[in-house]
């Protein structure tokens, strides 16, 4: 069974996976994979771009998102006409032939991923380069046995291929929303944690304080955080949990300790500029 697996963390936001996807499906009709995707307003590989914190502790994440490709795909059983089927290798395909329009797998798909071409009133989506796969295992082509995106990504942050080949990577990673119970095919490491983060500073001689320890202590689950300042007073608390308390502390010889309170990870957390007093 085909799967995805796409490390975040590799990701540079180039865009190339949703060019390529463009050059090989707007204008060209793969039936009966699908018919030509439109020029524009479909995203069959689409790049979510995550602007995280706030100046100057800014961070961008991008996280490419095709077609899920579920084991229990909502979309299958939504679609009136049984347009909508799963391969016997995993790809979810939408039959562009018996496809009505009704838009009823629009509607289903939690991840926003089927499209509407108001040209061929049909919806489209991702699918996984079925047919380059399919050519390939039919002439013994290796150099088209993966889908462009796969191709094109020049960090090797997309990979394609059977489930007993990435097994390795997928033990260590997550899907999208897993609450959904959709039992996604791509799969994703180093998928976004929030941070909290500052700088620490002198007020009376005006100087960033390095090697201050800046402690978090999430208040959900007792686990403890720390790092300490560079020489410019920052600092990052990285990987903590979404939506969690944390109680944030910070230490440094010859100094006055501070406790900020308790800090909400419902998003990326910048706390500014923060001020410790020598002791007397």
């Amino acid at each position: 069974m085909k799967v995805f697996v796409i490390d975040v963390e590799k990701c540079a936001g180039c865009y190339s996976c949703q060019f390529v996807c463009k050059d090989e499906f707007v204008g060209n009709d793969w039936s009966p994979y699908a018919k030509p995707q439109p020029d524009t307003g479909h995203f069959w590989m689409k790049i979510v771009e995550m602007e995280r914190g706030s100046i100057p502790k800014v961070k961008v994440t991008y996280i490419p998102t095709p077609c899920m490709h579920c084991d229990n795909a909502p979309c299958i059983p939504a679609c009136p006409v049984k347009a909508i089927y799963k391969r016997a290798d995993g790809l979810v395909i939408i039959d562009p032939a018996k496809c009505n329009g009704c838009k009823a797998c629009i509607d289903a798909c939690p991840y926003g991923a089927i499209y509407f071409n108001n040209d061929l009133k049909i919806a489209q989506k991702c699918i996984g380069c079925a047919h380059l796969i399919d050519y390939a295992n039919k002439t013994d082509d290796p150099g088209l046995k993966t889908p462009r995106c796969v191709d094109s990504c020049h960090t090797d942050a997309i990979k394609f291929g059977e489930y007993d080949e990435l097994k390795d990577l997928i033990k260590n990673a997550e899907v999208l929303h897993p609450e959904y119970g959709t039992k996604p095919r791509v799969y994703y490491l180093n998928l976004p944690k929030p941070f909290i983060a500052g700088d620490i500073y002198d007020p009376e001689i005006d100087e960033c304080l390095r090697g201050a320890t800046v402690t978090a202590v999430d208040l959900n689950t007792s686990k403890t955080y720390s790092t300490t300042t560079d020489e410019f007073g920052d600092f990052w608390l990285k990987n903590l949990e979404w939506n969690h308390v944390y109680s944030v502390s910070i230490t440094l010889d010859g100094y006055y300790p501070k406790v900020i309170g308790t800090v909400y990870t419902g998003k990326d957390v910048h706390l500014g500029s923060i001020a410790l007093f020598k002791k007397k």
